[in-house]
């Protein structure tokens, strides 16, 4: 390289940072023909450890300027050196650019026609080399525990997203987990974005599961609502049925029947499933409104008649009181004749209302029970074939007891009381039993 120029250029230093000879400081040696000579032709020499090597020559100067100037060239080196290695080790300089700095010192190293203390900045080059070595090390492991944290995260959402994809279909609620896929595919994203490199082979792995759980789950999803729709169009159809059948049945007057045949619509209408949510809405729409016509209709009619019926029921409660004015049966002929009479005029009287309808049926049910019970004991009082029974079961008892009187006597006589004791107890049970039969004959016989 030329020398000739180098007296005409004197590098300045960047804006900001310190001059290279304020950072050189006291490592430049105050003589500076320590390490270096000027030949008697002006060519300039630097010593090192191999012996002398030309640096360059300084035209039209003293030796002491021609030195002084590579001196300063050397200066300038050095405190690039000694820069390089403050940022290396004091700053989070990163690695790749502490590496193409040491590479661009070592070139100025190679190439530096300086005088001064080479060895020194060999020294520099090689503690910064040092540090950087350390700076990649370091940058190494923060990249491995980022790519890890990285694979991690992915892994997460990767696991997520199969739990999502592996849930029942029945048990899926489909706008929550796909709106939750959705996300985790941003988060994806964004982690791919902003976090670690993964290698190629771990990455397209994960992608690849990532991928399968959403297409998996996309999948699923069709074949859910196209089955929901199928389902919805034929709760549709039913449903459409049912509102023509309720439509149908709106203006009717026949009230019970009609009440009935609306429960079982409403009956088959739970039965029919649902549609989807603006058709179900319609759908039900129409059809209360035909039943609510028809209630409201017969609900107008029953509130005329209910004040019909209170009027019935004032009657009813009156012929009540003539009916428990019958009890208790003294006379069954008059008994029965009363009655009689009071189910005519309650027959006539016509329907109370139905809440007290309940109550004043049974007490008329109950005095009829009472006069039916009177009658049928007289009537089995009074009946011949029965009378006949009794008396016949007491003429076999009477004949039952003369011959255990007489079994008795004979016992005393053998003196046997184990017989006579047995002979007694029989006779005794048998007259119990005639007197019970001869109560029963007398009761028929009035």
């Amino acid at each position: 390289m030329s020398q000739q120029s180098d007296h005409t250029e004197r590098p300045a230093s960047p804006a900001g940072m310190p001059s290279p000879a304020s950072l050189a400081g006291t490592r430049r040696p105050a003589a500076p023909a320590t390490f270096g000579r000027v030949a008697e032709d002006g060519t300039v020499f630097v010593r090192t450890s191999d012996g002398e090597r030309e640096v360059g020559s300084y035209p039209g100067a003293t030796p002491e300027e021609a030195l002084a100037y590579f001196t300063r060239k050397y200066d300038e080196l050095l405190a690039s050196a000694e820069l390089l290695l403050q940022r290396v080790t004091q700053t989070d300089l990163p690695a790749k650019d502490a590496v193409d700095g040491l590479t661009r010192l070592r070139e100025h190293v190679a190439e530096a026609n300086v005088v001064g203390d080479l060895s020194l900045i060999e020294a520099k080059v090689a503690e910064i080399a040092t540090a950087t070595e350390a700076r990649k090390q370091v940058e190494g492991a923060q990249r491995s525990a980022a790519r890890e944290k990285s694979k991690a995260r992915r892994e997460e959402i990767v696991a997520e997203a199969e739990r999502i994809a592996a849930q029942p279909p029945a048990s899926v609620q489909w706008k929550t987990s796909g709106a939750r896929m959705r996300e985790l595919l941003e988060e994806w994203k964004a982690e791919q974005r902003a976090g670690a490199r993964l290698d190629r082979e771990t990455e397209t792995a994960l992608w690849q599961r990532f991928s399968a759980a959403r297409n998996g789950f996309d999948k699923a999803r069709r074949v859910h609502f196209a089955q929901l729709d199928a389902t919805q169009g034929e709760a549709k159809a039913a449903k459409e049925a049912l509102v023509e059948e309720a439509e149908a049945l709106s203006g009717s007057t026949d009230w019970g029947p009609t009440a009935t045949a609306y429960k079982r619509l409403m009956d088959r209408w739970r039965q029919a499933g649902r549609a989807s949510r603006a058709d179900d809405d319609a759908l039900w729409a129409r059809f209360k409104a035909a039943q609510d016509a028809f209630f409201h209709a017969k609900d107008e009619v029953a509130a005329v008649e209910n004040e019909e019926f209170k009027a019935n029921l004032v009657v009813k409660e009156a012929l009540l009181v003539e009916a428990e004015a019958i009890l208790p049966v003294t006379d069954i002929d008059a008994a029965k004749a009363a009655l009689r009479a009071v189910q005519e005029k309650w027959d006539r009287a016509g329907k109370v209302p139905r809440a007290d309808m309940e109550r004043v049926e049974k007490g008329l049910r109950r005095v009829e029970q009472a006069v039916r019970e009177a009658d049928e004991k007289r009537w089995a009082a009074t009946n011949p074939e029965v009378a006949a029974r009794a008396q016949s079961l007491v003429d076999q008892l009477e004949a039952a007891v003369q011959g255990l009187r007489e079994d008795l006597a004979k016992a005393r006589e053998s003196g046997n009381a184990r017989k006579v004791a047995d002979a007694e107890a029989a006779l005794a049970a048998r007259e119990q039993w005639l007197e019970q039969a001869r109560a029963g004959v007398q009761e028929f016989s009035g």
